[in-house]
């Protein structure tokens, strides 16, 4: 047996682990951590998040087959489901871009992770071209039954909120990762006065990146600091919204909590020390929408 196929077959058996005791009709909420920052072992790390309370992580799949059996065996260890990340290389032609982006979609799906997020595009694409990816991603989904979401992201189609309302009247079939730290610097504020823009992004959004920003950076410090109450809570605001929203369709949403590691986190001049602590943040959030939503 191959090791993709080997993969296919434990990250099934994960999921279901994962899932199993879920009664039908019952709301849920699974939480993922991001490995953006890991240091140590995918063991270690995969033990501490699961000893945190999380449900999986979000993780890009190792170049190696070793690398790839570390993270299976780590996995299926510590009862872990998976989403993973692909992304559009800006570097490459658009062409074999968009080729390489679909080669490794396909890869992706083999391994039945629980989702797939995309960075997807570029905003130096042309529509047609941006399409044209997001196209490719929605029939591999389809096909294979496991979504498929495009992230709200600086640097791709969806980095700001105008022209992401466009993709979206025009694609029927795109749903999105709701990453609106990215539009809250992007746009310099919090999106206050723009409830209405946001509802189709609100009502198309399958998955959440639960990370704070602000008018001028994607990361707040500290999101316990009282200095960014008014941020958290507009940020708790949306998320809820668009988890009600998503729990009329299906009984589980899925959230990975995506605070970066530094330089993402800001740190001191000169030291390069992190002014705050990347894990203790993200638990932090994975509090806060569990008591938000009365989950605890």
């Amino acid at each position: 047996m191959n090791a993709s196929r080997y993969l296919a077959i434990i990250f099934a058996i994960v999921v279901l682990l994962g899932m199993n005791g879920t009664a039908q009709g019952e709301k849920k909420v699974l939480f993922f951590q991001t490995d953006w920052g890991r240091t140590g072992t995918m063991d270690e790390f995969c033990e501490r998040t699961k000893a945190a309370g999380y449900d999986g992580i979000e993780v890009w799949l190792p170049s190696t087959e070793e690398e790839q059996k570390e993270l299976m065996d780590a996995l299926r260890k510590h009862g872990l489901l998976v989403g993973f990340l692909n992304g559009t290389n800006k570097s490459m032609p658009f062409e074999e871009s968009l080729k390489a982006y679909e080669n490794h979609l396909e890869k992706l799906v083999a391994l039945s992770p629980m989702y797939i997020n995309c960075h997807t595009g570029s905003d130096f694409y042309t529509f047609e071209q941006n399409k044209a990816f997001i196209d490719v991603a929605n029939t591999i989904s389809k096909e294979y039954h496991i979504p498929v979401y495009h992230e709200t992201h600086r640097g791709r189609f969806s980095f700001n909120l105008p022209d992401t309302k466009n993709y979206l009247s025009e694609i029927p079939e795109l749903i999105m990762n709701l990453d609106i730290s990215h539009w809250m610097v992007v746009h310099e504020s919090l999106l206050e006065n723009n409830g209405e823009d946001l509802k189709e992004v609100i009502s198309r959004s399958g998955h959440l990146h639960a990370r704070v920003g602000h008018a001028e950076g994607p990361q707040v410090n500290d999101p316990q600091a009282p200095e960014w109450k008014l941020a958290v809570e507009r940020h708790l605001d949306i998320w809820e919204e668009v988890i009600l929203n998503r729990w009329k369709k299906k009984d589980t949403f899925t959230i990975t909590t995506e605070f970066g590691p530094p330089t993402y986190m800001p740190t001191l001049p000169y030291t390069k020390v992190p002014v705050s602590d990347q894990w203790q943040a993200n638990l932090y959030m994975m509090e806060i929408i569990k008591e938000r939503l009365g989950l605890r």
